[in-house]
């Protein structure tokens, strides 16, 4: 099984015709569809599992266990007075909302959520709808990962242009945040993605997931974890997700970046946040831990369509992420800017670089038939280059410290 097999949708591989254009708009559709509860359920969600570790309730007045509670907050945003400032860029502050949503939809649109991926099956990750074989997700492109590191890059314009077409300071500071925010841990986030890659050969969503069966092993062991710890880490504050969410850091800014923002536009912001909290949750899974694979090969065998229990323990890993975020946002305090900074620039980036060229090292010594000494040899060496670099940044940060202190400006 190689990346080549999943180099485009077998759904388009001959003519499109009625049938295939049909396939396609029902896909767009459930996606939408999915992502649009998904939301609606996470908001939910997220309300009810805080109030439970707060010993309150909750929401329970909107529909059974308040479960319409979020769709009765989305029609009183929609009904509320819009607001437009004075001092706005007209079109950009219309523009902005837009620019942080449609990224969110576009990133999930490459994830597979299901098919049977097992050596066994004579359509790998595919399913039959209407006589058609086809990949259990809207697309496959073959720069997949290139992709969502893209689309989650043009999110961040969505937020930089809200603040800077509001007109006002506080929202202004906010997207200024989140600029600097976003290039301290995209270059961390893309090392362990890099990691990722490595072991997989592939760009492909689809590629990634089959290899991690074909081998036997999901990334998350065969990177050795620590790229997975990392890149939820760098993902936790690419979302603006406690305790990173200093772009809306309420006690400072009072409301970040969507300060001046009310009605359908806010509802927008409020909306891309969560569904970006689903789709990075899905990424999340798919790199690291299989996607739709079951957790045991002899799970593959269980009655009944491997297609449908893909979907089963897709949703099943996704369900723990999504719970690992709301136990973030009740349990750990925001972190101070400073702080937010030192992690990204002085920690994470160094040690995934570090990483990844230890599994680079690895990779290479084990190809070239390099006897275990030889191996063993290499990665030592690997090791303490990568201590020497450490030890060399970390005292140049302290001579930058006492220099800055000698000088009587704040660190």
């Amino acid at each position: 099984m190689t990346a080549a097999l999943f180099a485009a949708d077998p759904l388009l591989s001959g003519g499109i015709g009625f049938s295939i254009v049909l396939v396609v708009v029902v896909k767009v559709v459930l996606a939408f569809v999915f992502l649009m509860i998904a939301v609606m359920l996470m908001v939910w969600f997220e309300r009810k599992v805080i109030a439970g570790m707060q010993n309150r309730v909750g929401p329970n007045k909107a529909g059974p266990f308040g479960l319409l509670q979020t769709l009765a907050d989305g029609i009183k945003l929609f009904f509320k007075e819009d607001l437009l400032p004075e001092r706005a860029d007209r079109f950009v502050f219309k523009l902005a909302p837009y620019l942080s949503l449609v990224p969110a939809f576009l990133v999930f649109t490459v994830i597979p959520i299901g098919g049977d991926f097992s050596k066994t099956s004579a359509h790998p990750g595919q399913i039959s709808m209407w006589g058609h074989w086809t990949l259990f997700q809207l697309a496959d492109p073959p720069i997949g990962i290139l992709f969502v590191l893209a689309m989650s890059s043009v999110a961040v314009y969505g937020i930089m242009l809200a603040g800077w077409a509001s007109g006002s300071k506080y929202p202004l500071l906010g997207s200024v945040r989140a600029s600097a925010q976003m290039v301290s841990y995209e270059a961390a986030l893309g090392m362990s993605v890099a990691a990722v890659l490595l072991v997989s050969r592939t760009l492909s969503t689809v590629g990634i997931v089959a290899k991690q069966d074909q081998v036997g092993t999901w990334n998350i062991v065969s990177t050795l974890v620590v790229p997975f710890v990392i890149f939820v880490i760098a993902a936790t504050a690419e979302l603006n997700r406690p305790p990173f969410d200093l772009v809306e850091a309420e006690q400072e800014l009072v409301g970040g970046f969507n300060t001046e923002y009310a009605s359908l536009r806010f509802a927008l912001f409020f909306l891309a946040e969560f569904m970006n909290t689903v789709t990075m949750s899905a990424i999340i899974v798919t790199l690291f831990l299989g996607g739709p694979q079951p957790p045991f090969r002899f799970l593959h065998n269980l009655p009944g369509p491997g297609w449908l229990w893909g979907i089963v323990w897709f949703f099943a890993k996704l369900f723990v992420f999504l719970y690992m975020y709301v136990w973030f946002r009740a349990t750990l305090p925001r972190f101070r800017y400073d702080q937010l900074m030192d992690l990204g620039w002085k920690v994470l980036i160094p040690v995934s670089f570090g990483w990844l060229l230890l599994l680079i090292v690895n990779r290479v010594v084990t190809s070239i038939g390099w006897s275990r000494a030889g191996r063993l040899g290499a990665m030592l060496s690997a090791v303490l280059v990568i201590m020497l670099g450490y030890a060399l940044l970390a005292r140049a940060l302290r001579v930058s410290a006492v220099r800055r202190s000698e000088e009587g400006t704040m660190y």
